[in-house]
């Protein structure tokens, strides 16, 4: 079964994506919110991080406060990276069983791990594939502030710490630009998953 990475920046449409892939037949493993629920559940984890930043990304009744951490540990490019050093080891951990458990399965077409940060992570040399969604600034920022869960000051501060969209559009096997209707994404999606099924 390949096992093929969909990444792209906050806005781009990475969602939506994964939705059509799933509805193609492949499995979906959001390493994003793996990632969320690994720091609001995972004790050893959550010891990690409190060992780099301190007892201030706790919340109410000392439970994991992901907003406190996000305002911590995404201020700048080393605090994103100590973050990083703590979640990405389990994450890929996490991965592997997971692929090892869906491969014996047989019933999906590919494994499409969808993460942000594939390239920041290096996950990016564990994969068969590479499918990177890019858009205009102004349509990410539109689709984002659409949902109501950051400012654009946070939005522009997100993007300021992911790798650019020249960089992952250079090393990736497929790029799709998400500037068109849902449909247009719709169709490049299947048209990328068909060649590579």
């Amino acid at each position: 079964m390949l096992k093929v990475g969909l990444s792209g920046g906050i806005g781009c449409g990475k969602s939506t994506a994964s939705s059509v892939m799933a509805e193609l037949g492949a499995y979906i493993f959001e390493a994003d919110d793996e990632a969320k629920k690994m720091i609001t559940e995972n004790s050893t984890v959550q010891g990690e991080l409190i060992a780099e930043f301190g007892t201030d990304i706790m919340g109410v009744g000392n439970v994991m406060d992901l907003q406190k951490l996000g305002r911590i540990a995404l201020q700048d490019e080393d605090h994103q990276m100590r973050l990083n050093l703590v979640v990405h080891p389990y994450i890929y951990n996490l991965i592997d069983d997971q692929f090892g458990k869906i491969s014996e399965k047989n019933e999906h077409s590919m494994f499409i791990v969808d993460g942000a940060l594939i390239y920041e992570s290096g996950y990016d040399q564990h994969l068969d594939y590479v499918i990177v969604i890019t858009a205009l600034m102004k349509n990410r920022m539109e689709r984002t502030i659409t949902r109501g869960m950051l400012t654009r000051e946070q939005i522009l501060q997100r993007i300021e710490l992911q790798w650019s969209e020249e960089e992952k559009t250079g090393l990736a096997d497929f790029v799709i630009h998400n500037d068109g209707t849902q449909e247009d994404l719709q169709k490049e999606i299947t048209d990328i998953y068909n060649r590579i099924v």
